[in-house]
């Protein structure tokens, strides 16, 4: 485990990095104020199981080859940008058709759109096609790795010291969301959440394009 200054400094910027908005933000965001906080809970599980895969991969030296491969590089931005455009284009498709109350208080009905297994998908799919994260983590988790200590049990205490932060600041966006849904249904039952949100989807898409390697 590393010492104990380190791992405050760590968990330092594990917070500043979680609570700066970001497609996974956005997205507990949304399902938070159109499908309530436990459904929100769903999509940022399967957002840390993104970071989950991704810090091993990071270990198993998956960021070098993104590094080293302009064309690896290329497919997972792409895929990315295309995934994030496509969530945008979704949300401005479907402003509007119900507000979000009635939404989370349809009784005994399972909705496609919030049911547990789509929304832990989305997560994870947000996670996994974002090279920024996968850059994130192999960038700053070696910083705290100290070379006397056991490699593997540093990097399981700070991916899941990542997780665990991670999933907290996603659900206190989550419930922000929830409070303000509840001040302002008139708002949101006009659908101009949603087209926002979708903006901000597709805008994350089109800066993903514009990322370079390192």
């Amino acid at each position: 485990m590393p010492t104990w200054t380190t791992y405050l400094l760590f968990v330092g910027f594990a917070l500043a990095a979680s609570f700066t908005p970001g497609p996974a933000v956005m997205l507990s965001i949304h399902n938070a104020m159109y499908f309530g906080w436990r459904c929100a809970l769903w999509s940022s599980l399967g957002n840390v199981s993104g970071l989950l895969a991704l810090a091993t991969l990071s270990a198993l030296g998956l960021n070098a080859v993104l590094q080293t491969s302009e064309l690896a590089f290329t497919l997972v931005k792409v895929a990315g940008a295309t995934y994030l455009v496509w969530l945008g284009i979704q949300q401005w498709r479907r402003a509007g058709q119900a507000s979000p109350q009635a939404l989370a208080t349809v009784p005994g009905e399972e909705r496609a759109d919030h049911h547990p297994r789509r929304l832990y998908a989305k997560g994870v799919t947000v996670a996994l096609t974002n090279p920024k994260a996968i850059a994130f983590i192999a960038a700053l988790f070696p910083q705290f790795l100290s070379v006397s200590r056991p490699m593997g049990l540093q990097y399981a205490v700070l991916t899941l010291t990542f997780m665990a932060i991670s999933l907290l600041v996603l659900s206190l966006y989550a419930g922000l969301a929830v409070l303000t849904r509840r001040r302002l249904n008139t708002w949101f039952a006009s659908g101009w959440p949603q087209r926002v949100s979708g903006t901000v989807f597709c805008a994350f898409g089109v800066g993903l394009l514009r990322l370079h390697r390192a």
